[in-house]
């Protein structure tokens, strides 16, 4: 199989997150639960993840990063954590449901919430936030990356704006974490969430948050944490204030042998090459009669994203054809980003989205362009 579905999840991991994973199934121990060597180990190892991130992200302190089972969960966390009823809260329509349906449930409790239109090619203007600031605006949560179109947004200067307002600043970094650089202080990022199965080549079950050092938010869960048994309340120190429940150790293992693999191979490399491949599938489509592409690419830097569909062809006719004739994996449909669809016009026909790992070669890139042209006859 040919896989260009990475956008989704990246299925070829670097050989030592696998062998990371069997390991630590076989010898690890619940993390914080006990005095032992195989707890001690677990530890160990989720505080060098936690240390591993905070260099990644340019953090302040390790403590600061908090694990969850994914970025909908971390989003969830920040956006039910840090709101209320009262807050009038600005995003974009290029978000992701993890960030919109939150927003929604906050929205139908009483709070405001402004989405901000994109163009028909998926681009946002920046001097719209500050068009829709009010008395009681609370904060800015938008993408660093559209998993539809492959744009990149500006977050440090939309970070500047947040910060010139006295705003949170969240930031969906799902596509874009383990490959684009970010600095959660240059970038005035209160509150970063990511997962772990994407860009950072880590295992499924794995993802977290980096929440600005003074920043409180009230947890989505309480429960077991290992310390502090006899109280009433929940931890409040991070990360555990954050933290309720048994850490998926064995997951945040092989997530701890990725960004090994990232640091020894080089995100710029990696990155590079993810490029590479999107710009040489978009050279071969692009001219072909009968394709039309979405997203905006006069851009070079973007996400290694290209979603299209063929004229004549729901999208999901699409991705059947080229899965049963050339075993190729895309993804068609919605992608979870209704809002994105609606700006597009690809709300009946949905897309076929190409997204491209630093596995995959020019061959295959080259077989995709030629299976497309052959559906076209």
């Amino acid at each position: 199989m040919i896989y260009f579905d990475n956008a989704a999840t990246t299925m070829e991991k670097p050989e030592k997150v696998v062998e990371a994973v069997t390991r630590a199934l076989t010898s690890m121990g619940n993390a914080g639960r006990g005095a032992h060597a195989s707890s001690l180990d677990a530890s160990r190892m989720i505080f060098d993840t936690r240390r591993k991130l905070t260099e990644l992200f340019h953090g302040e302190d390790p403590s600061q990063v908090v694990f969850t089972a994914n970025a909908t969960e971390s989003l969830n966390m920040a956006i039910k954590g840090l709101f209320t009823s009262k807050d009038h809260i600005i995003t974009t329509q290029l978000e992701h449901n993890s960030v919109l349906r939150p927003l929604y449930e906050l929205e139908e409790q009483g709070a405001e919430l402004t989405i901000l239109q994109s163009d028909a090619k998926g681009c946002i203007r920046y001097e719209e936030f500050e068009k829709h600031i009010k008395e009681n605006t609370r904060a800015i949560v938008c993408t660093h990356g559209s998993n539809v179109t492959g744009n990149l947004v500006d977050i440090k200067k939309v970070g500047e704006i947040a910060k010139k307002h006295n705003l949170l600043f969240v930031v969906d970094a799902s596509q874009t974490a383990g490959v684009f650089p970010i600095d959660v202080q240059e970038m005035n990022i209160d509150v970063l969430c990511f997962t772990g199965h994407k860009g950072l080549l880590g295992p499924q079950g794995t993802g977290g948050m980096y929440v600005r050092k003074g920043l409180e938010i009230r947890p989505l869960k309480t429960g077991g944490s290992g310390v502090q048994t006899y109280s009433r309340r929940h931890p409040d120190k991070m990360p555990i204030a954050l933290e309720a429940g048994t850490l998926n150790a064995h997951g945040l293992a092989g997530l701890n042998a990725a960004l090994d693999y990232l640091k020894e191979t080089g995100i710029p490399f990696i990155r590079e090459k993810e490029q590479e491949l999107m710009w040489n599938f978009y050279e071969k489509v692009a001219d072909i009669p009968g394709i039309t592409l979405y997203g905006e690419f006069k851009n070079r830097k973007r996400c290694p994203i290209v979603s299209l569909n063929v004229k004549g062809y729901d999208s999901a006719e699409v991705s059947d054809f080229l899965a049963v004739e050339y075993s190729i994996a895309t993804r068609p449909g919605a992608h979870c980003a209704p809002l994105m669809h609606q700006a597009l016009g690809t709300v009946k026909q949905g897309a076929v989205r190409f997204s491209f790992s630093h596995y995959n070669t020019r061959e295959e890139v080259e077989l995709a362009a030629a299976a497309l042209k052959d559906l076209l006859g």
